[in-house]
């Protein structure tokens, strides 16, 4: 963007904003985030089914007593893990309902997965474990294998706890341990817990009428049966060739597997409700030079770099320089240009620049399809008509081109609001049937759906008090990890504190913080620790001062997990974070962490 774009833009900013309300109204739903059904009871398959563990795995329930457990084997979980094992912290266990490590991306395994993050920011531990990624975009197979590398590397096979799913986690008093039960008869007992379930554990599936009366075959993308569809991540589904299938969703994940899904299936048909940003990915290998030329502490640096940029920092060099990178440069072109002409811009008047910004970025997505998808139709229903951050944008060089294809079909269901309903043979749209054989439904994870739901387990602290009745409106924590009355337990995720597109970066400053916490508690010879009532509600007064304009900016974004499918509670995901961002967070806890006094945590001695 230059000046002259920034002053005489070549579109009425006015015209745009109404279109994105009329776009927003349009799908805004009284049901809110109702219109998911809960994965348990007949549709706990959704969720629990595990088409990569032995189904015959059992093993003797266990009733000992570890230092730390860790709830969660993703990312969030082994980091946690390395960074106890750094703090010179061996005696825990990782608890973990697949079968191997990995999370998200051992249960992600659909065609085409592949993370949307640069891999040399989102792959943790990469100095540690003397390893560089392949391409600049890592595919699950790579993901999956560097999550095994770091558990094999820290040796956590042998104190993980696989095909455990925990039921109940509770605080007793007397012997001042969590308690923890899980499917497998187990009654553990430790110190400390970590909860490291990370943002995309559980499955979402939306309540089409009908769901159940589908006879065909039907699963989740987090569930991909390659049974049914031949092939493997990489692609190859041969099966689906005499298939007519439908794909519901299109969101991050359609924008993966649809591509793969239409290159061989009789007739795909893809039903979209609200059309993702796509923009370029320009996937490339790793250049062995520049990864030979890196010098210690390159991916530390990285991260802040990226984070740096993402914040809306003065930067000098763009180390990543990619489409997420782009975006924030396209945001900030106003205020650059006007710095430059020696104003000084109120908060207002930066904000209209950002929108200005925003509103150009956004023109060039929809352009992008027109220039990419020949069906007029089908290219006015795939522009995004909202904000670049209502919905977390995508990148994709095959996701568009996809709707050339004669055998692709894309079903616009924004004017119904979703999908009608679903019948013996097919699914029902804007009051056509589409007969298929296969349903995929591409839904997502419950990422900010009520706590208790995405937890899918009680968790109870001193005097059997529900974590879930002390968040009923919103978190109360200190610094995001812990909160009062719940002695020695931390939370590793989204929530009061700062959020980065980055998230593993995230879990691993969240990872480091807590290690940190344990070990001194342990060298002070504390029993519990905890926050004390008044440092607990100054943090969360301090969130709720800074996340206002978030939460205005997400009450005007099309429905989404963002904003609670458009619903008022707690501002939707990021309602509730540092939105200052997170490397002024993080400077806020090493400058915590170097005072040295544990400042508003509560320590009991034997």
């Amino acid at each position: 963007m230059n000046e002259s774009s920034v002053n005489d833009p070549g579109f009425d900013p006015d015209a745009l904003r109404e279109k994105y309300r009329q776009e927003r109204e349009k799908r805004l739903r009284s049901d809110g985030e109702a219109q998911y059904v809960e994965l348990s009871g007949r549709f706990a398959r959704y969720a629990e089914d595990d088409p990569y563990a032995d189904p015959g795995f059992t093993r003797a329930p266990l009733t000992d007593e570890v230092e730390v457990a860790i709830i969660g084997g993703g990312f969030s979980g082994l980091l946690a893990a390395a960074r106890l094992r750094e703090q010179g912290i061996d005696d825990f266990r990782i608890i973990e309902a697949g079968a191997d490590f990995g999370g998200t991306w051992y249960w992600n395994r659909y065609p085409g997965a592949q993370c949307d993050i640069e891999s040399y920011c989102y792959l943790p531990l990469l100095e540690e474990l003397g390893y560089i990624p392949k391409e600049k975009y890592a595919y699950v197979g790579e993901i999956f294998e560097h999550s095994q590398r770091i558990g094999q590397a820290y040796g956590l096979y042998d104190v993980a706890c696989f095909q455990t799913r925990v039921s109940a986690l509770a605080w007793d008093e007397g012997l001042k341990r969590w308690r923890i039960r899980t499917n497998r008869g187990d009654d553990m007992k430790a110190r400390f817990v970590i909860m490291a379930l990370g943002t995309a554990s559980r499955a979402k599936l939306p309540g089409i009428p009908g769901l159940e009366d589908f006879k065909g075959h039907s699963f989740h993308t987090s569930r991909w049966d390659y049974d049914y569809t031949g092939g493997d991540t990489t692609g190859g589904l041969t099966k689906l060739a005499n298939k007519r299938v439908a794909v519901i969703g299109t969101g991050a994940t359609a924008i993966q597997c649809v591509p793969f899904v239409g290159r061989h299936a009789r007739q795909l048909y893809v039903f979209q409700r609200t059309p993702s940003s796509v923009d370029l990915r320009g996937n490339k290998p790793t250049d062995e030079a520049w990864s030979r030329s890196l010098e210690p502490g390159w991916q530390a640096a990285r991260r802040r770099n990226f984070a740096d940029i993402v914040e809306g920092k003065p930067f000098t060099e763009d180390l990543v320089n990619d489409g997420w990178t782009d975006i924030f440069r396209s945001l900030a072109a106003g205020i650059r240009a006007a710095v430059a002409r020696g104003e000084k811009l109120s908060p207002q008047e930066a904000a209209r620049q950002a929108e200005l910004g925003d509103f150009m970025k956004m023109n060039r997505i929809r352009a992008r399809v027109d220039e990419t998808v020949t069906d007029p139709a089908a290219a006015e229903a795939l522009k995004p008509w909202y904000r670049q951050f209502c919905k977390r944008p995508t990148f994709n060089d095959e996701f568009l081109p996809t709707f050339n294809r004669p055998n692709v079909s894309l079903v616009d269901v924004s004017a119904a609001k979703g999908v009608e309903r679903i019948t013996r043979t097919g699914v029902v749209a804007n009051g056509v049937e589409y007969p298929v054989d296969c349903i995929i439904y591409a839904s997502g994870f419950e990422i900010s759906t009520a706590f208790r739901r995405r937890i899918g387990f009680e968790i109870n602290g001193r005097d059997g008090l529900s974590l879930y009745d002390y968040y009923k409106d919103g978190f109360r924590t200190l610094h995001g990890h812990s909160s009062r009355n719940f002695p020695n337990w931390f939370y590793i995720g989204v929530g009061q504190n700062g959020l980065s597109v980055n998230m593993t970066a995230m879990f691993d400053d969240q990872a480091r913080h807590i290690a940190y916490i344990i070990a001194e508690a342990r060298k002070r010879r504390a029993v519990t620790v905890e926050p004390t009532a008044e440092a607990e509600e100054a943090w969360v007064e301090t969130i709720r001062s800074v996340a206002v304009l978030n939460r205005n900016f997400q009450n005007a974004c099309t429905p989404g997990y963002y904003n609670n499918e458009g619903g008022e509670r707690s501002g939707g995901l990021n309602g509730q974070t540092y939105t200052p961002g997170i490397n002024k967070f993080n400077a806020l806890l090493a400058e915590w962490r170097a005072k040295g006094d544990l400042a508003g945590l509560e320590l009991q001695g034997p």
